[in-house]
């Protein structure tokens, strides 16, 4: 992890001036995003959209498709980027993100046997919750792993973490050769996507993601002292344990309820974090904040490049995070080996 002197911006107005100017930004992509795609919008159909809705095509597709998923997208990037700025705490690794407590694949794994029992049966609002069912779950049984013993120790997280995500992710893909009927359905929510959410599905999760963002923001100066490690923490006065397991429920929180309403879109916690460090600087009151904006603008911009790729037709948000992430993390292992 960088230090604070190799950070762009150092004095608290330019810091403001780069949250401020992230927060614009994204309102902007959030815009082209809602007019952009297959089919074109001016903002003027937007605005009339909801000042006088008519119930034509146009005013449904921008009321009940593009802003929802919009608004989805921008949610899931920021929870999955603050989740990854603690994750990287919790483990001491700088390469960890949300998958490490093997949230994706259970989450993935509970979906796949809800069609395995359901079929076409089940609506997405069921996929949502049981999505976050099993996200939860993995989580505990990470936690009764890592517990073991003494407490929250980071590599017994991060070994019980890879351990659970195998097997969830083994026993996912042998229900899915069984029961190949689910299999389409299985493999798209497993990419991950933002297409076809609505606002309910988002309402059925912000709770969530609320507790879970200002859960961690309360933390970020916790975090600042457990980084210079875990003794000078304690004797700085610092409860350490209780720390570990408040950060560790703020990743359950927002990686689970994003895994849940969009899939388990790699990358995003890994990638900002790293970009965020290099703007802003160590200090998690500034970092977790950089965080969310620039976690919802990584999300939504990714969204609107995906539609363009194959137009007419669109490639799932997954993808081109995905594409995003591998150089990146290569990128990011080098010079971890150079440091």
């Amino acid at each position: 992890m960088s230090n604070n002197s190799a950070s762009l911006l150092h004095k608290r107005q330019s810091k403001i001036i780069g949250l401020t100017a992230g927060a614009v930004f994204l309102l902007v992509l959030a815009t082209a995003s809602v007019l952009l795609g297959a089919q074109m919008f001016g903002f003027s159909n937007l605005w009339e959209s909801y000042r006088h809705f008519d119930g034509s095509n146009e005013h449904l597709i921008l009321r009940t498709t593009r802003v929802p998923r919009v608004l989805v997208a921008a949610a899931v990037g920021a929870c999955l980027a603050v989740a990854g700025a603690v994750m990287q705490v919790l483990t001491r690794n700088p390469l960890a993100s949300p998958s490490v407590f093997g949230i994706n694949a259970g989450a993935s794994l509970f979906i796949v046997i809800g069609l395995v029992l359901y079929g076409s049966s089940l609506t997405m609002n069921s996929m949502i919750w049981i999505a976050f069912a099993g996200a939860m779950f993995v989580a505990v049984c990470v936690y009764a792993m890592a517990m073991r013993g003494s407490w929250f120790e980071p590599v017994k997280l991060t070994l019980a973490g890879a351990a659970m995500g195998a097997f969830a992710s083994s026993i996912t893909s042998g229900l899915i050769l069984i029961n190949k009927q689910s299999l389409d359905t299985a493999l798209f929510w497993m990419i991950g996507s933002v297409s076809g959410r609505k606002l309910e599905h988002l309402f059925a999760v912000a709770p969530y993601m609320a507790i879970g963002i200002g859960l961690a923001l309360l933390l970020s100066n916790s975090l600042n002292i457990i980084m210079l490690g875990e003794d000078s923490a304690r004797g700085l006065g610092q409860r350490v344990t209780l720390v570990r397991l408040l950060s560790s429920l703020a990743v359950v929180l927002l990686a689970g309820s994003s895994v849940s309403a969009a899939g388990p879109i790699a990358f995003v916690g890994l990638i900002v974090p790293h970009l965020c460090r290099s703007l802003i600087g160590q200090d998690h009151r500034w970092l977790l904040p950089c965080c969310a904006i620039y976690g919802a603008v990584l999300l939504v911009a990714a969204d609107l490049a995906a539609r363009f790729v194959l137009m007419p037709k669109e490639v799932p948000v997954g993808i081109a995070t995905a594409m995003l992430g591998v150089p990146f993390l290569v990128h990011a292992a080098r010079r971890k080996e150079h440091d």
